[in-house]
């Protein structure tokens, strides 16, 4: 049964929401309802379409992943089950139902903890330059969709809505959060995208690169918010993957390589995107959903 779109939440009962590119979050006191809406972002802005069905299958595949990974690193999810929620958030169930999820707070790193399987997007930009990806010394001759002696840790910072994320090395981060934690969302963030790739292979899925986030919780760090979604990892299908060229791909990536062919210069506000452009942005995050999870 499809879930109603939404572009956004405004849940009555509950405090105003925190906005980011994707999620309307809700502060509950020591647990936040993380509601995933049908937004899409490109280039660090938020579009103006809503993609139908798109926040229900970021929630099913993170709560996916969190299962899949509870054995290597502790994640934030409570419950997805609307009927375990607060009394205030049950009668929203309408819009909850299948976009939700009550997770215990921590307090977010300032990094976004990327990893690179695949040499692609700004890793391959700045590769080209520099021979590295934040400060990785990387083989010669490595081109568009080459895949990596062994996955490397390639954090960025957490840049606001609107602006963009710069890439920086493994010494910048531990300056931000201190070596130890540093060195443990380093690991933690290898040890889930090994996992993720052993069951995501097998089923037809390449994942190239994602990015995670962290938090800390109980002096502990934990994994927060989404994990391994369309919206926060490149997958390509294993069928015709083939070096030197741009990949077909699960996720928005079309939606990048749409809005690439326009002369907009990925600054607010940005373009609408067309009727077909929309559907089969949806057609390919139900895909990547129906193949991990069957």
């Amino acid at each position: 049964m499809k879930t109603p779109t939404v572009l956004e939440t405004s849940l009555e009962g509950l405090p105003a929401p925190a906005r980011g590119k994707v999620r309307d979050i809700y502060d509950l006191g020591d647990r936040l309802l993380i509601v995933a809406t049908d937004r899409i972002s490109a280039f660090d802005v938020v579009l103006p379409n809503a993609i139908p069905e798109k926040g229900r299958v970021l929630t099913q595949i993170s709560r996916f992943w969190f299962s899949k990974t509870a054995d290597i690193v502790t994640n934030h999810l409570i419950s997805a089950d609307v009927r375990e929620y607060p009394e205030a958030c049950r009668k929203h169930a309408a819009v909850l139902e299948g976009r939700s999820m009550l997770v215990r707070k921590a307090k977010p790193l300032p990094v976004e903890c990327i990893v690179r399987g695949y040499l692609t997007g700004s890793g391959l930009k700045e590769y080209r330059t520099t021979g590295s990806v934040s400060g990785i010394k990387l083989p010669s001759g490595l081109t568009e969709a080459s895949r990596l002696p062994e996955p490397i840790f390639t954090p960025s910072t957490k840049a606001a809505v609107g602006e963009h994320d710069v890439n920086i090395d493994f010494a910048s981060v531990a300056k931000l959060v201190g070596r130890e934690v540093a060195e443990a969302a380093r690991d933690l963030t290898l040890a889930v995208y090994r996992r993720a790739c052993e069951l995501a292979e097998p089923k037809g899925i390449i994942i190239a690169d994602t990015k995670l986030e962290f938090g800390i919780y109980e002096g502990k760090v934990m994994l927060i918010d989404e994990v391994l979604t369309p919206d926060s990892s490149r997958f390509w299908p294993k069928q015709g993957y083939q070096v030197g060229v741009s990949q077909k791909s699960f996720d928005k990536q079309f939606v990048r390589d749409y809005l690439l062919s326009l002369s907009w210069d990925q600054k607010p506000p940005a373009p609408t995107l067309p009727g077909d452009v929309v559907a089969k942005t949806t057609e390919k995050y139900l895909e990547v959903l129906r193949l991990l999870t069957a």
